[in-house]
């Protein structure tokens, strides 16, 4: 097994980082920069950087405050928020971003991903899926594709579409489950397991972590690697006892 990643998500909307609960009633969380160089002390592995309304706010990135975050962190770096052109990743890796995380441009136009990959290698492409389970017209496998931070549904079954962003060429998924965001009830165990039966592609599971017992669960269920935002950013819990209780689970951290 590859050593599993432990990476804290800053959700950033209009320069401060914040949180809520299924992507709803955020609140402020701190500064990103602040947190950013904090993380990169701390243990990280690597740290996710999301404009959460870049795309609904039909706006660009954040590029001072990538540039700031990149300048102040020595792990891998991944952003997302508004790219909707090659030209965007490549400003982007010029701020500083090692990765991009593409959402709902790619469920609006699928060959961004194939672009993105044939332009940068799919090394610098990670696929940020916010998930839920499907309302109202029933999809394939139960979980239903949602765009703009989670603000509209699509109908469109989730394991479809990693299937085809995979096939496409993006390097990694990060799986947003919406169901479980910000409740501290654990990761979406049943959606991790679906999407690891159909993908080979390296998963980051997101959404729901709140003690540390919940993180082995995820790695057992298929997770390449452990995103949480609001336990680290508020102190609930530390990198360091989240690598420890992996360790003590038999799990490889970095």
């Amino acid at each position: 097994m590859v050593a599993i990643r432990v990476i804290p998500c800053l959700d950033v909307d209009e320069g401060r980082v914040v949180k809520g609960v299924k992507f709803a009633d955020l609140k402020d969380a701190g500064d990103p920069v602040e947190l950013a160089r904090r993380y990169g002390e701390s243990g990280a592995d690597e740290l996710t950087f999301l404009d959460v309304t870049a795309s609904s706010g039909d706006r660009e990135t954040v590029h001072d405050i990538v540039r700031s975050c990149a300048e102040e962190v020595f792990i891998p770096l991944t952003v997302g928020g508004g790219i909707r052109s090659v030209s965007d990743v490549d400003r982007l890796l010029r701020d500083g971003a090692d990765k991009v995380s593409v959402n709902t441009s790619a469920v609006a136009n699928p060959q961004l991903i194939s672009d993105i990959a044939h332009h940068f290698g799919n090394q610098v492409l990670v696929l940020s899926l916010d998930a839920r389970r499907s309302q109202g017209t029933q999809t394939r496998s139960g979980f239903e594709v949602t765009t703009r931070g989670g603000r509209e549904g699509t109908g469109r079954c989730a394991i479809d579409w990693i299937t085809e962003a995979a096939e496409r060429g993006v390097g990694e998924i990060l799986l947003n489950s919406i169901d479980a965001d910000g409740t501290h009830d654990g990761f979406d165990l049943e959606l991790i397991a679906a999407a690891r039966a159909a993908v080979d592609v390296p998963l980051i599971a997101s959404g729901g972590a709140g003690r540390v017992e919940h993180f082995a669960p995820a790695v057992a269920a298929g997770a390449d690697a452990l995103l949480a935002a609001s336990v680290f950013h508020f102190g609930t819990l530390s990198i360091a006892e989240v690598k420890d209780a992996l360790r003590n689970e038999g799990i490889e951290v970095r």
